[in-house]
């Protein structure tokens, strides 16, 4: 008999993104559960529609909400998914054949994403395999403010699983720079808590200057065209705004006083 298998899902705000994400787990999903961090679109009232169990829960940080959600899982198999992203039927019939034989402590997806219109397969972008098929009981989510990671246990095993993970991620320019400054905010932050206390010439001019250059021609983001060179060029100011937000922070921190 097939394992049974739990999804999680945590949202906010997300009324263009979970249903499509939502619709690709029928013949996958044993049971459904939605965090939500108290939308105030339609977000919850489309996840009720699909069948999916709603909780609603206070955000407190990306690795905080994970382990709450897999902890609200029904079952200890769990596939956590963000809402901007789609099983492809490939995907599917990876997982369907591991429910089948679970053989490894956690399965990593490869992520396609789909920027303004376009499939970004260059850049560092593609696979961009994220482990997110998991044993809960083998491992947990962790961690600081930002890039969350599921973290196994000392010396169990992974397997790569086949298909794509499709991700939905900016439909434009703007939206892509509004999202950037939220997160090089928190990233900002988050080197401050690592215990980042300098920021130099190298961080601010050189280290752009390498992420652009090797995104773009070193890992070809210039073969995804227009869409490329605008995540090269974005990327690269996010490094430098990242550093240009610590900077400031430490200069007006009580310590610098």
């Amino acid at each position: 008999m097939p394992i049974p298998l739990s999804v999680v899902i945590i949202t906010y705000n997300e009324e263009q993104n979970i249903g499509r994400c939502l619709q690709a787990l029928q013949e996958v999903a044993d049971d459904v559960v939605v965090v939500d961090s108290f939308s105030t679109d339609r977000t919850v009232e489309i996840c009720h529609q699909h069948k999916a169990r709603v909780i609603r829960h206070a955000f407190e940080g990306y690795v905080e909400q994970k382990n709450f959600a897999t902890a609200q899982a029904r079952y200890d198999h769990v596939l956590q998914l963000d809402a901007d992203e789609v099983l492809t039927e490939e995907l599917r019939r990876s997982i369907r054949q591991v429910k089948n034989d679970w053989q490894a402590a956690g399965y990593t997806l490869a992520r396609l994403t789909n920027y303004c219109g376009t499939w970004v397969r260059h850049g560092g972008w593609y696979p961009d395999r994220k482990l997110r098929l998991y044993d809960r009981r083998l491992g947990k989510w962790e961690g600081l403010l930002l890039h969350e990671r599921y973290e196994l246990l000392p010396g169990q095993q992974v397997a790569d699983l086949g298909g794509d993970l499709l991700h939905y991620s900016y439909d434009s320019v703007e939206q892509h720079i509004t999202q950037l400054n939220r997160f090089t905010s928190i990233a900002a932050n988050e080197l401050a808590l690592r215990g980042k206390h300098q920021v130099t010439l190298f961080h601010l001019l050189l280290k752009p200057w390498w992420k652009f250059v090797h995104g773009y021609f070193l890992r070809l983001g210039l073969l995804d065209g227009f869409a490329g060179l605008c995540i090269a060029v974005i990327s690269a100011w996010g490094v430098f705004l990242k550093f240009a937000k610590l900077r400031t922070k430490l200069r007006h921190s009580p310590a610098a006083s």
